[in-house]
């Protein structure tokens, strides 16, 4: 018996993911997905920019007597940063909310701020309870779950939902996209707003109370995502068809905004987590995802994205400062951390979760949606 893995004939997805699968062809089923999802968010200029006037209408007679049209979330990466430039571009009063968990690139926080002054945006930053968000991380890592990520995701989403409602904003621009986030596998990643999972697996693993932590629970969350009560969350960037390397060349160019060399790697934590947690516990190489997203936009070929899987995830002296530098954040010896990577992954829904019933209610959500 081998253990070849079978890599899609037009991306870079792979077998890796347990549950690809691939046509007569060796196309894979990311691709077959993606092509009339591509082609819902391709638009032409005219009709982009009348839908961007629509919506920008819409917002203003909405927002009228409130302090302002709309809130966006600001990592310092390019979806959330290219989203604050399109509100501007609108005529939108926008608050920018960034959400501080400890971890932020220099790069990161100097983008956010070229950023913000670039609009003329208004900026509240939420900062964690750092000894509380410490001892959830701790938690995951311990529980040998796959999405640590999970935690930042669910709060930064509690975190704006929370501060939308505080100063009475009705719509939550969000950078979430087709044409850069389409093909993420289901055994990757874990719903970001299971709060039943969060809090079982911190009860069996963490150390302390939890106080501070953003929380957004399972019928707020689908209230307000799903059927949209009490907020509209609208994702832009499947207005202007979304191309990365051209935002990032507007950024560049109109806010002196800078790459940070990596999907998220605007945060420290989240570049050690994918590009050596994920792959040296769980065998994940999410640039597979990323890169292959690339392809189907037409943003580089196939042959570039094998070039750049080619390259390691980590140059040495790059790996041992940033292990260095999280652990000790963490809290974690090097053998302590060793001795849990070699551990056998855990599945998420070994932990209690809501997943089922929250699928149930999403369905029907969107049906009363329509």
């Amino acid at each position: 018996m081998t253990n070849s893995v079978q890599v899609c004939t037009s991306c870079v997805m792979d077998s890796t993911d347990p549950a690809i699968s691939f046509d007569a062809a060796g196309v894979c089923n990311y691709c077959r997905d993606a092509a009339p999802a591509l082609e819902r968010v391709r638009l032409s200029t005219e009709e982009s920019d009348r839908r961007l006037q629509a919506l920008a209408d819409t917002i203003r007679a909405n927002a009228k007597d409130r302090p302002y049209d709309a809130v966006v979330g600001m990592s310092g990466g390019v979806d959330s940063s290219y989203v604050a430039l399109l509100a501007k571009q609108m005529g939108l009063r926008v608050l920018a909310v960034h959400f501080d968990n400890g971890w932020n690139a220099e790069v990161a926080t100097a983008n956010i701020h070229a950023v913000v002054e670039a609009c003329g945006f208004d900026l509240e930053t939420y900062v964690i309870d750092w000894p509380e968000f410490r001892d959830l991380q701790r938690a995951f890592i311990k529980a040998g779950v796959v999405d640590i990520e999970m935690l930042t995701d669910h709060a930064i989403m509690a975190a704006m939902f929370d501060l939308a409602k505080r100063h009475n904003i009705r719509y939550v621009l969000s950078g979430t996209n087709v044409a850069t986030e389409h093909g993420m596998p289901r055994a990757w990643v874990w719903n970001k707003q299971d709060l039943t999972n969060i809090e079982a697996i911190h009860k069996r693993f963490g150390e302390r109370k939890l106080k501070s932590f953003p929380r957004m629970g399972l019928i707020p969350s689908i209230l307000r995502r799903y059927l949209g009560l009490g907020f509209e969350f609208v994702e832009i960037l499947d207005l202007v068809n979304f191309r990365k390397t051209e935002a990032m060349a507007t950024l560049s160019e109109k806010t002196g905004w800078r790459y940070y060399g990596g999907k998220h790697y605007e945060s420290v934590f989240t570049k050690f987590y994918q590009a050596h947690i994920l792959p040296h516990k769980f065998g994940i190489d999410k640039r597979k995802v990323h890169l292959s997203a690339l392809v189907r936009n037409g943003e580089m070929t196939r042959e570039e994205a094998v070039a750049e899987l080619a390259k390691p995830l980590y140059e040495a002296d790059e790996l041992r400062r940033d292990k260095a530098y999280v652990l000790k954040k963490l809290g974690f010896s090097d053998a302590e951390f060793e001795a849990l990577m070699a551990e056998p992954p855990v599945a998420h829904d070994a932990y209690p979760s809501d997943v089922k019933i929250r699928n149930a209610l999403k369905s029907l959500a969107r049906l009363l949606g329509r």
